[in-house]
């Protein structure tokens, strides 16, 4: 199940019933779990773990050192979950010693063609980013989030868990758990309700939701005025939690309807 034309470093570990196909570069320090699909063209460099049951496609790179100017060689790392798709083109870079020294991707997400995803980046479980996505430097992203062809997240940024970021977007703020987010820049347009539909949420919860979403975007209340107000019904409902969380924890602010600025919701 190795092509014969592969170049395999001898210090690479790859696991039972893996593939790999012809002109594939496995270099040192990379450990690959059982049952994966390499395929050809494809470059895995390390310190890099790869879990089980994932699928490279064509001319990725993966684990490559990060463009970030500082970065002068460390062992940095790329960590990688289960089951996830790599289409082709895809590239994800280690991490760097300017944050927790390492890139993580979760299990179950789908990278399509030619995506990117920078150093230090955390990506949760269950992610899909489309054609030509882009994540910067050190963005963490939610489980179940997805995003559009071409959209772009900025440094430092974090998207929330069931967010939809649209295509061709850019994201300079902050997007709060439940959001869809659309534009250069992206704004706040509503609830991600289909995607929340779609993945089994409860009318009883989904109600919570929007309730909390109307307090924090159509109150008047500046961000922290607006959590305050629904600290009781977040100790009751973990997915308001979730929610009031990422808007109270945000660095950068978060997303806000189109023509609406600063700290007022």
């Amino acid at each position: 199940m190795i092509d014969p034309r592969a170049i395999i470093d001898p210090t690479a570990r790859l696991g039972n019933n893996v593939a790999v196909g012809p002109w594939t570069l496995i270099g040192p320090d990379v450990e690959i779990g059982d049952d994966c699909r390499i395929a050809s063209h494809v470059v895995l460099k390390g310190p890099t773990r790869v879990g089980r049951g994932n699928r490279i496609f064509q001319f990725a790179s993966i684990g490559e050192d990060t463009s970030d100017l500082s970065y002068d060689g460390e062992p940095t790392t790329l960590e990688i979950g289960d089951f996830n798709t790599f289409r082709e083109g895809v590239n994800i870079h280690r991490g760097t010693t300017k944050d927790a020294g390492r890139t993580v991707i979760g299990s179950h997400c789908l990278l399509m063609p030619y995506v990117h995803v920078a150093h230090d980046c955390v990506i949760g479980d269950h992610v899909i980013l489309a054609n030509y996505a882009a994540v910067s430097g050190h963005v963490h992203v939610g489980d179940y989030a997805n995003f559009g062809g071409y959209a772009g997240v900025a440094q430092f940024r974090r998207v929330g868990a069931y967010a939809h970021v649209a295509a061709m977007s850019l994201v300079i703020k902050d997007v709060p758990s439940y959001l869809t987010a659309a534009g250069n820049p992206a704004t706040a347009v509503g609830l991600n309700l289909e995607g929340l539909r779609r993945r089994g949420f409860e009318a009883d919860v989904l109600r919570h939701i929007r309730d909390a979403y109307k307090v924090v975007y159509r109150s008047g209340l500046k961000a922290e005025e607006a959590c305050d107000r629904l600290a009781d019904v977040a100790g009751q409902v973990p997915e308001v939690a979730r929610f009031v969380d990422d808007v109270r924890g945000s660095r950068w602010g978060i997303v806000r309807p189109r023509g609406r600025r600063g700290d007022e919701a």
